[in-house]
């Protein structure tokens, strides 16, 4: 394998980077920055910097407040994570890899979030007045980011790479 490395060593790495990058700026915001104490920030038109606490899953739905609603969360986010690490371990392509491993590491930061806080702190709000529907206000976080990116590089690669060069990527 001439010195590189293989599809899952690399989904192991992006998972990891992106969990560790998550958690990082999920510390950063919370306790030294102190989002918390902080008005609304501006940084666009279309971007402020809030704190938003989600008990559910995309768009707060499903809202876990209580325990077992949480754990029952939590056991569905694992069986999804553990379903996604055994395409990521069994796959000959490094691109299929490296955008599981995002997904992989986004949930589980955001799995760390439910387990340690009882719900997902998001920081990022996209707001429009377009008439775009439910994505005319969206609040996220790098864990939601890193997944974003891990699907739309499963997309692209589902689209764009011939079938045959898949496991050389």
């Amino acid at each position: 394998m001439s010195g590189r490395l293989s599809p899952r060593a690399l989904g192991l790495a992006a998972a990891l980077a992106a969990l560790a990058f998550d958690q990082a700026h999920k510390f950063w915001m919370l306790n030294i920055f102190d989002v918390a104490a902080r008005p609304p920030m501006s940084l666009a038109p279309f971007l402020d910097i809030v704190l938003s606490w989600n008990y559910g899953v995309s768009y707060s739905l499903f809202p876990a407040h209580e325990t077992l609603t949480r754990l029952a969360l939590l056991t569905m986010q694992g069986a999804i994570i553990a379903g996604l690490a055994i395409w990521m371990v069994r796959t000959q392509s490094r691109a299929t890899a490296v955008a599981l491993g995002l997904i992989i590491g986004g949930a589980l930061g955001n799995a760390a979030d439910r387990i340690t806080r009882g719900a997902v702190a998001d920081f990022f709000y996209l707001h429009t007045s377009l008439p775009v529907g439910p994505l005319a206000n969206y609040v996220f976080n790098l864990a939601d980011v890193f997944i974003t990116a891990g699907v739309a590089l499963l997309v692209i690669e589902g689209f764009f790479l011939p079938q045959e060069r898949r496991a050389d990527t």
